[in-house]
């Protein structure tokens, strides 16, 4: 991700995103104190940086657990439906270098690099639905095991029916309702 500082507007606007956030949905992050994770925000310019990104292409993040063992806070994308600034993008480089024509602006794995998020995992992904119905009418690629992607495969996930699926596609595919959800550690 490159070295951008966010201006004292910017620190201020995210940090009350995500507390405004952060009080309206404590079932999220049960027995977690904002104060706590404030300081240890204010701490972390390029985190502070990589939530500013998630949150200005949609993804409403927020806190879901605490990691006692190294005192990290971990974040998910928590919006609705998929984060729309992150929609229509294949799965990774090497799935976009093989498109020869109808491309896509970039690729799921790359822009979650450069954001300084990694995507969710499927575990991670179930985890997320057990704090509410997310991905109603959209889907959202998860990081996917190498076996499959060695084959030209990629994983998304989305909830229909109550139920949250898991499917396959070609790594190159890419559609409007389909983006990707991320997490952070700080």
């Amino acid at each position: 991700m490159p070295n951008v500082t966010l201006s004292k507007k910017q620190r201020e606007e995210i940090l009350s995103a995500l507390k405004a956030r952060f009080e309206q949905n404590k079932n999220r992050h049960k027995g977690l104190d904002w104060a706590q994770l404030q300081t240890k925000l204010e701490a972390n310019a390029e985190k502070m940086r990589s939530l500013h990104e998630m949150e200005r292409t949609g993804g409403e993040p927020d806190v879901v657990g605490h990691d006692k063992k190294t005192g990290e806070y971990i974040f998910y994308d928590c919006s609705a439906e998929s984060p729309k600034g992150r929609r229509s993008l294949c799965y990774d480089r090497a799935a976009l270098d093989a498109r020869k024509e109808a491309k896509p602006r970039d690729n799921a794995m790359d822009v979650a690099a450069a954001m300084g998020i990694e995507l969710l995992t499927e575990e991670q992904y179930r985890e997320l639905q057990k704090l509410g119905n997310f991905d109603a009418k959209t889907s959202s690629w998860v990081k996917t095991p190498s076996n499959i992607r060695k084959l030209g495969g990629a994983l998304f996930c989305d909830r229909r029916f109550d139920t949250v699926f898991v499917y396959h596609n070609g790594a190159e595919s890419y559609y409007a309702a389909r983006g990707f959800r991320g997490s952070l550690r700080v």
